[in-house]
């Protein structure tokens, strides 16, 4: 029974991706799985039900590899105290592990093209986008980095703009991976921005002109 659950939604999942949410029908599900209608009704409600389970384990996964990578789970504004133990150290591992995420994991590269696919054809699917790949991140990196520097672990800076600097290579790297050759090096050139980004931002470090 999970087994087939876990079919029909990875296999939803895997057409959205490629053909857009809005294109898709239960009946096309069924099809790609060579079951009837009324057997996928047995494991979810109807389309939408299958969406909101895709979404509802890409959060449960996010939360696994903040856990994994002792980075906060939630906002900051929820619970500030998280964020005054993070250390270079995790941040450099968290991001390599999100760009191998969204690359490399089949769940949430499939997820990652879905909203990629709608998010000029459906205001949630934007929302979501915005969420996950855009603002999301880079205003948790701004809660990140706000902690370090009033900690002493960064120079004083605008933690909103050291935040796009740092997030904007790595968006650009995920976006790339889909065409060819687009990972080949990235982890490489991933790592070399990290390491530049806390050279030059790092308390106790010299700046870009002393390099």
């Amino acid at each position: 029974m999970a087994d087939t659950k876990e079919r029909i939604l990875m296999t939803a999942l895997h057409l959205f991706a490629r053909d857009g949410y809005e294109a898709v029908s239960v009946s096309s599900i069924a099809g790609e799985l060579a079951m009837t209608k009324g057997a996928l009704y047995k494991h979810y409600k109807n389309k939408r039900d299958i969406f909101d389970s895709i979404v509802k384990r890409m959060y449960q996964i996010d939360a696994e590899q903040a856990r994994k990578y002792q980075v906060p789970e939630e906002k900051a504004e929820d619970r500030p105290e998280a964020y005054e133990t993070i250390s270079l150290d995790s941040i450099r591992s968290f991001t390599a592990a999100q760009y191998l995420f969204w690359t490399e994991d089949e769940f949430a590269s499939e997820f990652r093209r879905m909203l990629t696919l709608e998010q000029y054809r459906n205001a949630e699917m934007s929302e979501l986008y915005k969420s996950c790949l855009t603002a999301g991140p880079v205003a948790y990196m701004e809660d990140i980095f706000r902690a370090m520097i009033k900690n002493g672990i960064l120079k004083e800076a605008d933690p909103g703009q050291l935040a796009l600097e740092y997030y904007a290579p790595l968006y650009l790297l995920i976006s790339l991976a889909d065409h060819p050759g687009g990972r080949d090096q990235s982890l490489t050139v991933l790592k070399n921005h990290m390491e530049r980004f806390i050279q030059c931002n790092a308390a106790g470090t010299r700046g870009k002109d002393s390099l």
